[in-house]
């Protein structure tokens, strides 16, 4: 997909922007969600989420971005997590969702694309195989392909 990209300022001017978003692993509440977040202040890669977020060229009012991200089907159920933790394969998700504006903080600019960003992204999401297996076919995987 690289030809479909570019990443000079003049040639972002009216083309959708990606982005890659890294966020705290979500876990159930309590010392789980808690190592969870400490992982992530303290940049353990290996312990982030990672996202694709895409940003419409388009007027004002709508300038919500999209965000595409693979992950558990049940990310905050125990089982699922023991699950991970021990290697093995857990159904996964695609989601595509939106949101107001960018995250201000592990945001990091891809690229413009000379597409429909977000069709892109959905054709993409499509053929994806939704068996999660951590290091192998996670989050970082699906980042890496869909960009």
């Amino acid at each position: 997909m690289a030809s479909v990209f570019a990443n000079s300022a003049a040639a972002t001017r009216g083309r959708d922007e990606v982005y890659v978003a890294a966020v705290p692993l979500r876990a159930t509440k309590g010392p789980a969600q808690l190592l969870m977040s400490s992982a992530y202040t303290l940049n353990v890669w290996d312990l982030q989420h990672f996202m694709v977020i895409i940003k419409p060229f388009s007027p004002p009012p709508h300038s919500q971005v999209f965000v595409c991200d693979f992950q558990p089907k049940d990310p905050e159920n125990i089982y699922t997590a023991l699950e991970v933790l021990s290697g093995r394969s857990v159904p996964g998700s695609v989601l595509v969702r939106k949101l107001t504006k960018l995250p201000r903080n592990k945001c990091w600019f891809v690229g413009s694309s000379k597409l429909d960003a977000v069709d892109v992204a959905i054709n993409f999401n499509k053929s994806w195989e939704t068996h999660l297996r951590i290091g192998q076919h996670d989050c970082r995987d699906y980042t890496n392909g869909n960009i």
